[in-house]
């Protein structure tokens, strides 16, 4: 398999706090991969440690086979091709839809402005956001809003999308539109990292799930693995709490 990203003994502090500790795993192209885990378990971290939001403390993130925290590398050009998708949107209110998932392709790709909104109307049509191309942020749904912004970071056309608790914020009535375009996003190929809480999603769409424990990788391997037979008692646990919940 073709390795899109490879995460090496990475690990993260802030200050005395061991966020993350000897975190070794892949990516592949084409691949979902799951990271599931109790609240302050490191998902989010390592998420923001992969694209760079965050600095990590030690270890390597090999992509293209370099490791892209030697200094020579430039960031910007990297995260370019790690599209994020946020908890909270992060949509620019001041933009309608379309100039939302336009300006990052003129700013940091260098595209003429109709190309971009060639490629823009493209990914909005995928997300079935191609209606709404005016509307500012402030007149769409939580779903709507989180349409949009997989729409935005489709539109850089990044090799791997990571995606940190994608419905997390929104009503339960708005999860089911954002998982269903995030699963064809899956069936179309697409490399996917995600950290999610949603158990369903990683049980049916991922081919491989990460369960994070107190900032170390506890256990991963297929969701069957995962889900009917895990190996260990934290996993057991977890999955024993969070089932129960649903």
């Amino acid at each position: 398999m073709n390795k899109v990203i490879e995460i090496q003994h990475l690990s993260k502090s802030f200050g005395t706090n061991e966020v993350l500790r000897d975190i070794n795993f892949s990516v592949s192209k084409g691949e979902v991969v799951c990271v599931i885990g109790s609240s302050g378990s490191g998902k989010s971290t390592l998420l923001r440690c992969i694209n760079l939001l965050e600095k990590p403390s030690g270890g390597k993130i090999i992509y293209n086979g370099e490791n892209i925290l030697d200094q020579k590398h430039n960031i910007y050009e990297y995260r370019a091709k790690m599209g994020m998708v946020f908890q909270q949107f992060n949509l620019f209110n001041n933009h309608n839809v379309l100039n939302n998932c336009v300006v990052g392709q003129v700013k940091v790709l260098k595209r003429t402005r109709a190309e971009a909104e060639k490629i823009a109307m493209k990914y909005l049509q995928v997300v079935g956001m191609d209606q709404y191309i005016n509307a500012k942020p402030k007149q769409l749904s939580g779903g709507q809003k989180q349409r949009v912004a997989i729409a935005r970071a489709l539109s850089m056309e990044p090799d791997v999308m990571l995606f940190d608790e994608p419905t997390s914020a929104l009503d339960p009535e708005m999860v089911g539109e954002v998982l269903k375009v995030m699963k064809e996003l899956a069936e179309s190929g697409l490399t996917m990292l995600v950290v999610t809480h949603e158990m369903g999603f990683a049980r049916e769409v991922a081919d491989r799930v990460v369960f994070m424990d107190k900032g170390v990788i506890a256990e991963e391997g297929s969701p069957k693995e995962i889900f009917n037979n895990p190996k260990h008692e934290r996993t057991r646990e977890f999955l024993k709490r969070v089932l129960n919940e649903m």
